[in-house]
């Protein structure tokens, strides 16, 4: 079913159903990733996650190639504007619907990664920083 409702309240629906079947909450295959997530970086003595930690503090504060590539479009496009309205309106052509449709395409695909990729920084982002925090804590307590 379409919902225009954020992953959150997607992945409540599907804990919801779970709960609802009886099943376990680790049957939910979001919570299954996050959990393979943690698994991986368990192991990872402190100083190098700290090393990870901070490269994915970067990963996600970086402007990267999609912001980028983004921003200068439209720019590039108005340097060419003369050149391209000449193409695009030539004789009644229709070339700038399909140019229109295929830059909104481009440009909506590239946004929705840019942000599908920083919520995964921050995914890693927390989980790093509560394994380090809970080695933190557990090292307080034993001195």
């Amino acid at each position: 079913m379409f919902s225009f409702r954020g992953d959150a309240h997607k992945i409540y629906l599907k804990l919801k159903r779970a709960r609802n079947h009886k099943q376990s909450f680790q049957s939910v295959k979001e919570i299954h990733q996050i959990e393979q997530i943690q698994n991986f970086y368990l192991p990872i003595d402190s100083p190098t996650l700290k090393k990870i930690y901070l490269s994915m503090i970067k990963e996600k504060n970086g402007s990267g190639i999609i912001p980028i590539l983004v921003s200068s479009g439209p720019w590039l496009l108005l340097l060419f504007s003369e050149q391209l309205h000449k193409f695009l309106f030539k004789e009644g052509s229709i070339l700038w619907v399909y140019f229109v449709l295929a830059y909104a395409f481009i440009l909506t695909i590239s946004v929705i990664l840019h942000f599908h990729e920083k919520s995964w920084a921050s995914v890693h982002i927390e989980i790093i920083k509560e394994i380090l925090q809970e080695r933190k804590e557990r090292s307080q307590v034993k001195s």
